[in-house]
């Protein structure tokens, strides 16, 4: 088991209600083909001749010219978080990876945001998952690490309240944070809000209950289980997440 250590994460784990209560949990997108980056030897929405479709992607398919500016020139791995409308709980994640010849598709899950859709202007209890693209540093859940790169933060803490529903009891059983309002380089249970209360926090990424959340992305527990043992500090991760109208503006 790895954890972050030290006093931050000890006086996280002691907060840890305040993040879950306001944060995630509670209660079959595409992944588009537009501005991919059709430039010398590729075919629009496509790779060059002989390159399979998923591979050797000049751009992130769907994210347009805002949103790509907005991902770090160092950030050799994104996951791409496909909403399917603007005030839609139905998405797709996707998880490309950048090497020399261009971006590579590496999966693809169903998935769920947001019950109320996306916005550009989250503020807690909206039941809206931000627009944007955030770095992704740190890990955690309720369940022992499964081979995470991230620090990950194994606590009990990360169980929800009992009175939330049934359904939702292994929500956090996998978590990574999405750096939306909070500090990085903690564990995902820090409850501080750098940009204050009312603008949300605790968005993460974790386990599906079957609709859509308070503002987090949640996938199935196996997608949770591969992108643990894929996202990489040295390739410096983020998530580029909206719905689909808004990633490719």
């Amino acid at each position: 088991m790895r954890t972050a250590g030290g006093a931050v994460r000890m006086a996280a784990v002691a907060a840890a209600g305040l993040v879950l209560l306001a944060g995630c949990g509670g209660g079959n997108g595409a992944d588009g083909g537009r501005n991919d980056g059709a430039g010398k030897g590729e075919r629009p929405g496509g790779p060059a001749r002989g390159a399979s479709p998923t591979t050797r992607l000049r751009n992130i398919p769907g994210v347009g010219t805002a949103l790509r500016a907005r991902i770090p020139a160092d950030s050799r791995q994104v996951v791409a978080v496909y909403g399917e409308a603007a005030d839609s709980a139905a998405a797709t994640v996707v998880l490309y990876e950048k090497n020399a010849k261009g971006w590579d598709r590496k999966g693809s899950w169903p998935a769920h945001n947001g019950r109320r859709g996306w916005t550009v202007d989250h503020h807690e209890g909206d039941k809206r998952s931000p627009v944007g693209v955030f770095t992704l540093t740190d890990a955690g859940g309720v369940l022992a690490d499964p081979g995470a790169k991230l620090p990950y933060t194994h606590s009990a803490a990360f169980t929800p309240p009992s009175y939330w529903s049934k359904n939702t009891r292994h929500d956090f059983d996998y978590v990574v944070a999405i750096n939306y309002n909070r500090v990085t380089g903690t564990s995902p249970l820090d409850p501080t809000r750098p940009k204050g209360q009312s603008k949300g926090g605790g968005v993460w990424l974790h386990l599906d209950h079957g609709s859509g959340t308070s503002a987090c992305v949640s996938v199935s527990k196996p997608a949770m289980q591969t992108l643990l043992r894929a996202l990489d500090p040295a390739r410096h991760p983020v998530v580029v997440m909206g719905d689909k109208a808004h990633l490719a503006g």
